[in-house]
């Protein structure tokens, strides 16, 4: 079986190099990677949103040579890339490298930012409080699928809601509750051996899974990650100092 080799992009920074490895069960985010990388777009940009214990965000081309003080994190690209999840398979363990995005209520698809990125620092946590994490995060992809599956009928809930059918209301509330509970079951929330081993020893953000597009990992400078998540920040999370990207390049 041949083993396709992956890329590897280096980001050369004001407080050091950090090296990530992307990987190619998400070849749509490879791609464009490789892409703004190539294009040099990252080249002068801050990481501009810096949470400790959380993770480090940069890829705003707005934040090129942005004087002190202005809020970031609106800038893009003007295109966004189609999501995906490779879960259980990829995570938010400590080191990953996911696409930012916006929000569900604009953005119910999911789909990436085509620049802006983050890289998990996240901490470690309890087994008793990964297990909470699991129960919170199934009940909410219940609580996911049942909205759609309201938006889906909302000219029906309208129309009985005009007509004060309460016990049509009713009936149908019972069926899609029924609906989702069997469209979990197909798919349910459930960490792996993995999943639960990373996020007790290393750390992570285990609630962002399933949620945001994890396409690397950083493979060299995770100490350049810790520096960068230690820095003094501002409100809006941009740091005091800025810390740059002095170049973006692919590596062998």
């Amino acid at each position: 079986m041949t083993t396709v080799k992956e890329t590897k992009v280096a980001f050369e920074t004001t407080l050091g190099n950090i090296v990530v490895k992307l990987y190619n069960e998400t070849p749509k985010h490879r791609d464009n990677f490789l892409k703004v990388v190539g294009d040099s777009v990252y080249d002068s940009l801050l990481f501009h949103r810096v949470i400790k214990d959380f993770m480090i965000q940069a890829g705003d081309p707005s934040s090129k040579n942005a004087e002190a003080g202005k809020q970031l994190g609106s800038g893009d690209l003007g295109y966004t890339v189609e999501a995906e999840f490779v879960y259980p398979k990829l995570f938010h363990k400590k080191g990953a490298l996911a696409a930012a995005r916006t929000g569900d209520a604009v953005n119910p698809e999911r789909r990436s930012s085509a620049s802006q990125f983050y890289i998990v620092t996240g901490k470690a946590y309890l087994p008793q409080q990964v297990d909470m994490m699991e129960q919170q995060m199934a009940e909410q992809k219940k609580e996911d699928i049942f909205a759609g599956m309201v938006r889906e009928r909302l000219d029906s809930i309208r129309q009985m809601q005009e007509q004060g059918d309460n016990i049509g209301l009713q009936e149908l509330q019972n069926e899609l509750i029924a609906l989702t509970e069997a469209e979990y079951a197909k798919n349910p929330v459930k960490f792996t051996k993995e999943q639960i081993e990373a996020y007790t020893t290393v750390g992570g953000t285990p609630h962002l899974d399933g949620q945001y597009t994890v396409f690397g990992e950083v493979v060299e400078g995770m100490d350049v990650v810790e520096k960068i998540q230690n820095v003094a920040t501002a409100p809006g999370d941009r740091p005091v100092e800025d810390v740059k990207i002095i170049t973006a390049r692919v590596v062998e």
